[in-house]
């Protein structure tokens, strides 16, 4: 079984990983169908969105990215030059494709102010763990005690609006999605029955 939680010094002490895989930047509608047309042959797909940071009170912004990434493969669609096509929308929406990330609730209802959807086969991976009686609920601190090592977050606060994404960006993107599902591989081997969120 997992431990509870972890302190951040036994964090900094872990190996650092990123996603090792090819990362495609989607950035027009044909890309973007051929994406949907191979993420849809997986069973399971790691989900993330990236927004541009705000500092100013009351001021949001819409969701810049969304990630999906299978074991080899990261995904990266720039949504707010493209939009949310279909085609997209129809992977989001299928219940037979589980899509595990870690506070994933504000994620999609970024996404369905873009495009009215009905979710489904999201997996939060916090309720999950709750239910392991883990007691960290981060992406960064789950990765630690789900799989053994820590993922970089310094991009976290970075312009993801950008007329180009830097590499740095694309890897801490990708990495994100397919920690989320490494973690989802992680609980299952350890026989957890995933529940659809």
């Amino acid at each position: 079984m997992f431990k509870d939680s972890i302190s951040n010094e036994e964090l900094i002490e872990m190996p650092l990983r990123s996603f090792e895989g090819k990362i495609i930047v989607v950035d027009s509608i044909n890309k973007a169908v051929k994406a949907a047309r191979e993420l849809s042959r997986h069973k399971v797909i790691g989900f993330d969105t990236e927004t541009k940071p705000s500092f100013k009170k009351g001021v949001t912004n819409k969701v810049a990215l969304l990630q999906l990434s299978t074991r080899n493969t990261a995904y990266l669609f720039r949504i707010n030059q493209i939009g949310l096509p279909r085609e997209i929308v129809a992977i989001l929406a299928d219940k037979d494709i589980l899509k595990p990330g870690v506070a994933i609730r504000d994620d999609i209802k970024g996404l369905q102010e873009l495009v009215n959807f009905k979710p489904s086969g999201f997996v939060e991976l916090q309720d999950e763990a709750k239910d392991m009686g883990i007691q960290n609920f981060s992406l960064k601190k789950l990765t630690a005690i789900a799989c053994g090592f820590r993922i970089s977050k310094g991009q976290q606060l970075s312009n993801w609006e950008a007329a180009e994404l830097t590499e740095a960006q694309q890897l801490y993107a990708a990495t994100d999605a397919w920690a989320a599902l490494v973690i989802f591989e992680h609980f299952s081997t350890n026989g957890y029955d995933h529940r659809e969120g």
